[in-house]
């Protein structure tokens, strides 16, 4: 680092980034930081409509746009209509879906929803962001992947799968591109307070909210759920200059669960 103040290199001004499942939970405080710390944002989602309004409440440095990141054609389209204005020199992988089972109780096709979305739509949008980095031998990738990725959590087969995808997928990126000067690194987080996690509790324990976010809570051993924007921090650090010497790293936020337990 050799900006004069060294929060400064935590900046992100004249940069573009990508930030994929973005309208709303960790994605959209991701892209809210980003944005405050002078990037210019892509939110990118599967619902167009919020992924626009979660645009406008950003600020005028954000854009919203509709993405299947499933889909080869959806992201190839996204990544066109991108590129149009601008390469871009950060991608954030964020979107992703969720799973409670065992192998005894996940279907194929349950196994199939999160593999394209989780798995499949990390690599689709790696591919995509790498085609327009590497010729300019710059850029920075982040993926969201878990502690289920290196922890057997019960009832998460297909989930903690996929999430072991995308640490793989981050370390062979990682290494395949050092020549390329794009940096890949991930964030493991444990249980952290989006909107899922709400909807989760009210669906499965009705009138026992209470009991079961304090039962969540203690699952942590700090004894609190994580934040969206303690995840955003993290980010940004990551896909900032500050990180400049960092890749290949796997950065778990998980209030002490993997070492503490």
């Amino acid at each position: 680092m050799n900006a004069a103040n060294p929060l400064d290199s935590f900046r992100l001004d004249r940069r573009r980034a990508i930030i994929t499942g973005a309208a709303s939970g960790i994605g959209k405080a991701i892209a809210n930081a980003f944005a405050n710390a002078g990037a210019q944002v892509i939110l990118l989602d599967l619902n167009a409509e919020k992924a626009a309004e979660a645009a406008v409440e950003i600020g005028p440095r954000a854009a919203g746009i509709g993405c299947d990141v499933s889909s080869e054609a959806s992201v190839a389209a996204a990544f066109e209509r991108i590129a149009a204005d601008g390469p871009p020199d950060i991608l954030v992988n964020s979107a992703g879906i969720a799973h409670v089972g065992t192998i005894e109780t996940t279907s194929p096709d349950d196994l199939d929803r999160l593999f394209s979305v989780n798995v499949r739509g990390t690599y689709l949008c790696m591919k995509a962001a790498i085609a327009h980095m590497k010729p300019r031998q710059s850029g920075v990738i982040l993926n969201l992947a878990s502690i289920a990725a290196t922890s057997g959590l019960p009832d998460r087969f297909a989930y903690s799968m996929t999430k072991g995808a995308v640490l793989a997928m981050t370390l062979s990126v990682a290494r395949d591109f050092l020549s390329s000067k794009i940096r890949c690194n991930c964030i493991s987080p444990a249980r952290i307070h989006t909107p899922f996690v709400d909807g989760f509790v009210q669906k499965n324990y009705p009138g026992r909210e209470a009991e079961m976010f304090a039962t969540l809570a203690r699952s942590q051993p700090i004894g609190r759920m994580g934040t969206i924007d303690e995840v955003a921090l993290l980010a940004l650090y990551l896909c900032s200059d500050a990180s400049s010497f960092v890749t290949g790293a796997d950065y778990p936020l998980d209030g002490g669960f993997f070492n503490l337990r």
